[in-house]
């Protein structure tokens, strides 16, 4: 049976709904796994017009039964009238429709009406208009799905991961943070994530914080003091781990095949060699939850927005992402 996917449309100033109607019309999409598409009808209508695309697509109620392996469907929240959203603009309405959306596909898995998540991009400025707590989606998902336990963002490129001890905070915070007990679980967390994925023993690498991973304390002593007794504590536990490693050199050596994941210390520490390496397909998943949660890695592109020309590669791979997640783990 093919695992159901509750897909949120994200912004609707962006290219969330030109790429919402892209993946319906996406044949791999539909052999390996059920839509269940959430948002307002006449919004995926307006997105498919830009992409040109035709949808054979039922509407059903939010309460509707969609056990089994129909053909995709929509559930019309009818919350939104294309024709008063502003195109390319960051509105709070815009941050409403996306975040309501969210909050339906995350509460279907949640009640187990859905093996995952997934969602065209967010605008995190709008979502903020909308929701003035609003930090990141990690904490949204983990108030909605009741998560008490650690989660994380990992990038997913085909078969290499990144992940991240800190995420969303300011660069000259981030030193602060690097301590053993956040290292430690970040290795702990893409440990056990990449093994819900699939792999048998993930190899994984720490990147240090500094300059030549600190030059032995020339250049600071995170990798001494936090970094260093982390990873030794990992391999203790038998998880396959090593570093720390200079950040500019240790995804040379992930994507040449050595490691299954770098670890780094800040977000754009990973994310820049990542999207260098593929930017048209890397995927976002969020880590830690019952259930997979993915999304493109790119944002909205509010520059293209409407010309019909936004790429599906990143979007089609998170649907993929997590319909193989979700089969592995109904295996288990």
């Amino acid at each position: 049976m093919k695992p159901i996917i509750a897909l949120a449309m994200g912004d609707p100033a962006g290219i969330s709904p030109e790429l919402t109607a892209k993946l319906l019309a996406v044949d791999e999409v539909a052999a390996k796994a059920r839509l269940v598409v959430i948002g307002d009808r006449r919004v995926l209508d307006d997105g498919a017009k830009v992409a040109a695309v035709k949808l054979d697509l039922m509407n059903v109620l939010p309460g509707a039964n969609i056990a089994g392996d129909g053909p995709p469907v929509f559930i019309d929240l009818g919350h939104l009238d294309p024709a008063s959203v502003a195109r390319s603009v960051a509105t709070a309405e815009g941050g409403r429709f996306a975040l309501t959306n969210y909050r339906h596909a995350l509460t279907m898995a949640r009640n187990g009406r859905a093996d995952a998540v997934c969602f065209t991009p967010f605008n995190k400025s709008a979502m903020r208009l909308a929701h003035p707590s609003y930090d990141d989606e990690i904490g949204f998902s983990a108030e909605i799905v009741g998560l008490d336990g650690p989660a994380s963002e990992f990038n997913v490129l085909d078969r290499l991961w990144n992940a991240r001890v800190t995420s969303h905070i300011a660069l000259s915070e981030v030193a602060s943070h690097i301590t053993t007990g956040r290292v430690l679980r970040g290795i702990r967390l893409t440990d056990s994530s990449m093994r819900g994925a699939g792999f048998d023993r993930p190899r994984i690498a720490v990147a240090g914080l500094n300059p030549h991973a600190g030059d032995g304390g020339n250049f600071g002593r995170e990798e001494i003091d936090a970094i260093g007794p982390a990873v030794e504590q990992g391999r203790l536990e038998g998880i396959a781990v090593e570093g720390p490693f200079p950040s500019d050199t240790v995804f040379l050596r992930a994507k040449s095949g050595t490691f299954d994941a770098v670890l780094t210390m800040y977000h754009d520490q990973g994310q820049i060699a990542m999207k260098l390496m593929g930017f048209d397909r890397g995927v976002t998943l969020l880590g830690g939850f019952p259930f997979p949660i993915c999304t493109p890695a790119h944002g909205t592109a509010y520059e293209i927005a409407g010309k019909g020309i936004a790429g599906i590669g990143a979007a089609r791979a998170a649907v993929l992402l997590a319909a193989e997640m979700a089969r592995k783990q109904a295996r288990v």
